[in-house]
């Protein structure tokens, strides 16, 4: 009988290797003691890390001899077999020469290698007898020898071989931050995992041990900053009655490299401050957010700065005086830089108006590049991965390939605000690797999205439900995008396998299947929701399930602003004959976007009006190809739940249950997408389901009827 599971444990479970022989090579292997040279928070973090690792995946405890200097370990220990350290906090691992390797791993990386000690090092460490193989693990800071930990404990967790261990690694990117968008009462827009992990009301005297694991999570995937507030600001965060709480969170997560920053609400010196006027020109304005930094870093000495979204979606920001997003970031900035302090200041690129007639894709854009080179140094713009708003697919935003004078972070949604919301097995890291690896040619060809950016944020899926992310495989999508945060050359497929591995089970008879599903879960997602180019045609406010018809309210929160159907076809065109938004990416987009012949077809519904009768690559009408794309999202759906029931005896029955139950609600879910969205459609195209496609069940009029008032969050319909 297996042993139930909640999932709390996320992919840091470690349970005795399961492989017999694995399992003999490791005991074999690092039958000895184990050293953490120095003293800080962190490494003592590192030192908790492994020994609950190492004991738990050895199945016996772990014995930590007394320290670097030469002390022997205890007479049952024949040996030293890993130890882990900075240079100078480590004699032993200064004698090893690891120069040039401790040189690329710069300030966060790590050294991870197995090594014959040589009877001068083994004596150093209390080794009885002369050369010894042992694991050292090795980095320039201590928050480096505990990103190494946590690969050490991956590679055994997926049952890498010891032989030959050699692994150099250091993160491509320097600013690896969730976003959550958790509000103060214990709400959380667009989450669907529960209530915020943060419980304000207990701070600052409590400490639920769940900020530490919550810390460890992020720490082993490499994530370095979280912004603890929603992005739609509430300026009381910024009041001496709230930074002692933000401070206590500070302290549990600073021993794993985390640093805390916070959103900032624009108009704040009005709210908070008692000022008339938040206007970035006046002298008042600027002396009031230097003093309210002042305060900040006082009780945060590492405050990590702020991250403003303004004038978007009714939020306050420099227009309303006239002044541009610069001025108002740089207000900011400077006000980060009072007494030497090291905060940053991001200003979300998520701009866009209701009194403007522009097509909102291209507004960020028009309101942004001009700005290029305007920002202080201390101020960067975050952008989304698309140009509308996380779509299933979007084509990258053109912001990444346009301002070369201004450090830029990508924004991802991690939690599924239009994939299915917290019910739908959707794997996000072919959506994160798709933008990632897509090439802005800003300079000529190799110039992919991944490289012109020097962060990610990730709006996160985390909630306090026991398994922190509501579904059992909601945590994949935080652990993938940690993961390419760190190394984005990482594959979608590999991150998977890691993740299942560390998550599930080792057997490969449910890891090939199981991942081989995660893999085709998002292009399922959109061809059931929004295939061939499709956006935005989500039910109202709450975003759950279809809502193409929806037309009332401001134009571009409504689905026909996007999918514009008529008797003549369907699609935005965004041609030269159309809002032109091709001419705001780099040569050859305008001409491959721009053409009905070289648009790929994933896009050619956003990029093009497309006749119901367009041939396409399949043979096949636009209508037939998109009613059986519909269609073969829901196979897909029905395929996953086939193989889950033949795959759940193999891991824990409380998971495999509770997988089982939503995958049967994603294909009532995917149905529904379906049947709404193809009765709709057909209102326009005349024509009938082609062979192969189910007929809805239903009528269109019962779909529009439809409504779900207790949504998860469906009082906002900002973001």
């Amino acid at each position: 009988m297996r042993s139930a599971e909640d999932g709390y444990r996320l992919w840091l479970r470690y349970g005795v290797v399961s492989d017999a022989r694995r399992l003999a090579e490791y005991r074999s292997a690092l039958n000895g003691s184990v050293v953490v040279a120095g003293g800080s928070p962190t490494l003592d973090a590192a030192k908790s890390e492994l020994g609950l690792g190492l004991s738990g995946l050895l199945g016996r405890p772990v014995h930590f001899a007394g320290g670097d200097a030469g002390q022997r370990a205890a007479a049952d220990v024949n040996a030293v077999v890993v130890v882990a350290g900075t240079p100078v906090g480590s004699p032993s691992i200064a004698a090893l020469d690891l120069t040039d390797d401790l040189r690329a791993a710069g300030d966060e990386g790590f050294i991870v290698r197995r090594v014959l000690s040589g009877a001068r090092l083994g004596a150093r460490l209390g080794a009885r007898s002369g050369a010894r193989a042992m694991v050292v693990i090795a980095a320039n800071r201590d928050i480096g020898v505990l990103y190494g930990v946590f690969a050490f404990l991956r590679a055994m967790q997926t049952h890498r071989p010891l032989a030959g261990l050699n692994m150099t690694s250091a993160p491509a990117l320097k600013r690896r931050m969730l976003n959550h968008w958790d509000n103060l009462d214990g709400s959380i827009e667009r989450g669907y995992a529960g209530s915020s992990l943060w419980d304000w009301a207990s701070l600052p005297g409590t400490l639920s041990p769940r900020y530490r694991d919550y810390a460890r999570a992020n720490a082993s995937i490499g994530i370095n900053a979280c912004v603890l507030t929603n992005v739609n600001a509430n300026s009381l965060v910024l009041t001496p009655e709230y930074l002692p709480k933000v401070a206590a969170l500070a302290d549990a997560f600073r021993p794993y490299g985390i640093r805390v920053f916070l959103t900032a609400r624009f108009s704040a010196p009005i709210e908070i401050g008692g000022l008339k006027s938040a206007d970035p020109r006046i002298a008042g304005v600027a002396t009031w957010w230097r003093d309210k930094c002042r305060e900040i870093y006082r009780h945060v000495p590492d405050f990590g700065g702020f991250l403003v979204k303004a004038n978007s979606e009714g939020q306050p920001g420099p227009q309303d005086y006239g002044c541009d997003h610069a001025q108002g970031a740089n207000l900011l900035g400077d006000a980060l830089s009072v007494n030497g302090g090291g905060g940053i200041v991001i200003w979300r690129a998520f701009v866009y108006r209701e009194n403007v007639a522009q097509d909102r894709a291209k507004q960020a854009f028009t309101d942004m590049v001009p700005l290029d080179g305007a920002f202080h140094g201390n101020a960067m713009v975050q952008a989304k991965n698309g140009p509308i708003d996380f779509m299933p697919r979007e084509p990258f935003h053109p912001l990444f390939g346009a301002m070369p004078k201004t450090p830029m972070l990508i924004e991802f949604q991690i939690t599924q605000e239009y994939l299915g919301q917290g019910t739908h097995l959707v794997y996000l890291a072919p959506l994160f690797k798709e933008t990632l690896d897509a090439d802005t040619y800003a300079g000529g060809p190799g110039s992919p999205v991944g490289k012109r950016v020097s962060g990610m944020a990730g709006v996160a899926n985390i909630g306090n439900d026991r398994d922190w992310c509501g579904h059992p495989f909601g945590a994949a999508n935080w652990f993938a995008f940690g993961r390419l945060a760190w190394d984005g050359t990482l594959s979608a497929d590999s991150i998977a396998d890691d993740w299942l591995r560390m998550t599930f089970t080792n057997d490969a008879r449910f890891v090939t299947p199981v991942k081989a599903l995660m893999m085709t879960s998002r292009e399922a997602v959109v061809n059931y929701m929004t295939p061939l180019g499709l956006h935005h045609i989500m039910a109202k406010d709450h975003h759950h399930g279809p809502g193409p018809w929806v037309d009332t309210g401001r134009a571009d929160w409504t689905s026909v602003y996007y999918h514009r159907a008529d008797a003549a076809g369907i699609g935005f065109d965004r041609t030269k004959t159309g809002s032109n938004a091709v001419a705001q990416y780099h040569p050859p987009w305008p001409e491959v976007f721009g053409s009905l012949a070289s648009c790929p077809e994933t896009l050619l519904l956003w990029f093009h009006h497309v006749p119901w009768s367009h041939k396409m690559t399949s043979g096949r009408t636009l209508w037939d190809e998109l009613c059986l794309r519909y269609q073969g999202g829901v196979d897909a759906v029905r395929h996953m739940r086939a193989v889950w029931q033949t795959l759940g005896a193999r891991i824990d029955p409380a998971r495999a249950e509770h997988v089982k139950v939503l995958l049967g609600i994603q294909e009532q879910e995917a149905r529904w997408w379906r049947d709404a969205c193809l009765l709709y459609f057909q209102t326009f195209s005349k024509l009938p389901l082609p062979t192969g496609c189910e007929p809805p069940a239903g009528r269109l009029e019962d779909f529009r009827l439809l409504k779900h008032t207790y949504v998860p969050d469906a009082r906002r319909p900002d973001r």
